[in-house]
């Protein structure tokens, strides 16, 4: 396993678990699954529903709670200091935790929806996520799905510099410019969707990319992105794919495949744009 060293010293496997979707007992299992086959890395947030499920999964699995690394995220509808706060303590008792890794602000405030008071809304939750790791139950702090005008806002009145961006990021749709404008800023950037929501599996480039190294296209696809120095956190529910999302270590893209592969059509973008929430624009 490789790590990323963050800007507050912290350390992030480069490859973790994610959990949208993985609830109940399925998900128990799932996660319970990615544990044991060497996942250190687990994200989830409270949106998902399943922090119960991360929590109880990690407390059966018999390893230390030190070697595992927990991401949950503050939704969007909580944002403010005092709602950021509250929201924390539902989210450590739902996973029966005592601190959490990495926390993040799932979805900024953005005009639409927040009006002339958007980026007031984005640094009363930051400050109240400060002062989470000030106390130190928060390890690492960072954000989900900002672009650069919710960055440049955000970093006026910040007094720690976010660790993480977790973006949609995926052959097809990665947001160059972002990613270097967090590289700039010392953000490291973190790769939700790596699959493009299954897109890729249809793709010629990729699977001649990956008959090339004898992988498959998800292998392919999560190789690419840590190549470009992103965390990725795949989501499976099966024991096969979990443990063959975690054998992207022995093989390496050449310069020209990661080309091919940067330059690929738009496929598998969400529609999920931050300054158009709660709507989608396809």
């Amino acid at each position: 396993m490789e790590y990323i060293e963050l800007n507050d010293g912290s350390h992030l496997p480069i490859l973790g678990f994610g959990t949208y979707k993985a609830t109940a007992a399925e998900g128990l299992s799932s996660i319970s699954a990615a544990l044991h086959n060497g996942y250190r890395l687990i994200d989830t947030a409270a949106k998902y529903g399943n922090e119960a499920e991360v929590g109880k999964a990690i407390r059966e699995s018999d390893i230390p709670r030190e070697e595992i690394l927990v991401t949950t995220k503050l939704w969007r509808e909580n944002l403010g200091y005092e709602n950021t706060l509250a929201a924390f303590e539902q989210s450590l008792n739902k996973l029966g935790l005592t601190y959490i890794d990495l926390y993040l602000i799932h979805w900024p405030a953005n005009e639409k929806n927040y009006g002339k008071y958007w980026q007031q809304a984005n640094a009363a939750a930051w400050r109240a996520m400060e002062t989470l790791q000030a106390e130190g139950r928060v390890r690492s702090i960072g954000l989900s799905n900002f672009w650069q005008e919710h960055l440049d806002a955000l970093l006026q009145t910040a007094q720690v510099i976010p660790a993480v961006n977790q973006i949609e990021f995926h052959p097809g749709y990665w947001q160059p410019d972002l990613v270097n404008y967090c590289r700039d800023k010392g953000i490291a950037v973190q790769s939700w969707s790596p699959l493009a929501r299954g897109s890729v599996f249809g793709n010629e480039v990729l699977r001649k990319i990956a008959e090339h190294h004898d992988k498959n296209i998800a292998q392919v696809c999560l190789r690419w992105a840590i190549q470009h120095k992103a965390i990725v956190i795949p989501k499976s529910s099966t024991q096969e794919r979990i443990q063959e999302n975690m054998k992207v270590f022995d093989f390496e893209l050449s310069a020209d495949e990661m080309t091919l592969i940067d330059r690929l059509p738009a496929m598998g973008f969400s529609g999920e744009l931050p300054n158009e929430w709660p709507d989608k624009v396809l």
